[in-house]
């Protein structure tokens, strides 16, 4: 990301799907403390199309840690019927941001240890882990790759299970057991926005693991917003 930008540098606009509220206002607050030079608008998806600057370019994030085809979907078509040929870049996720953010998460609870340097992992307190997501068979897929990037960084087994479909969090919970796994952790692979707050908790009791916080307003995430807006400078 340079340092300085011309006066008339596209608008990094940031799409959430929820409401702009609470994690959302958050995550737009930290980009623009990290990344003073950029003029970012925080907007709905639903509010997109009257949100992009007229006669000015524009590069939209979608806050999201995977392509949901929907939502992906909804913002192409506010794009379009605006008029305003803004550009929208892919989700923030899989990265290996992403991962080190999950992991200091799970550090924050006492579910993983890291050392102060490199972030990683010494010796666990859990032996294995379920990086939850939601949205279905597709988000399970998509995550698929960000639990690699986990698994490699705790150097403990890593199992992607859905918070809102199967397989579930159970099922992993039963594959991670049956393999010797005794004590496991979920980590949410959501922003914070995507699910009911207390949707982990339950899911968490009900496989008697220890859970995470969502990612949240984490400074990974903010700075994977800015390199999403940096790349489309770059091209």
């Amino acid at each position: 990301m340079p340092t300085s930008l011309p006066p008339d540098a596209p608008v990094l606009v940031l799409a959430t799907p929820g409401g702009t509220a609470g994690v959302a206002e958050e995550i737009a607050s930290v980009v623009r403390v990290d990344n003073p030079q950029i003029e970012v608008r925080l907007t709905s998806v639903t509010d997109l199309a009257d949100s992009l600057p007229a006669g000015r370019d524009a590069v939209v994030v979608p806050l999201l840690t995977w392509d949901d085809p929907v939502i992906m979907a909804e913002i192409g078509k506010a794009v379009a019927a605006s008029g305003s040929g803004a550009v929208v870049t892919e989700a923030l996720g899989p990265h290996p941001l992403l991962a080190e953010a999950l992991h200091i998460r799970l550090a924050e609870r006492g579910l993983a240890r890291a050392d102060r340097v490199r972030l990683l992992n010494v010796s666990s307190p859990v032996d294995a882990v379920v990086l939850a997501t939601v949205g279905g068979g597709r988000a399970l897929h998509a995550v698929q790759a960000t639990a690699v990037l986990l698994a490699s960084r705790l150097t403990l087994p890593v199992v992607a299970a859905s918070l809102d479909s199967e397989p579930g969090v159970d099922v992993a919970a039963q594959r991670l057991r049956a393999a010797g796994a005794g004590r496991l952790a979920i980590a949410p692979c959501l922003i914070g926005h995507e699910a009911p707050a207390d949707l982990v908790e339950r899911a968490a009791a009900s496989i008697d693991a220890g859970h995470a916080a969502p990612l949240g307003a984490h400074s990974a995430v903010a700075e994977l917003v800015a390199r999403a807006y940096g790349s489309q400078l770059a091209t």
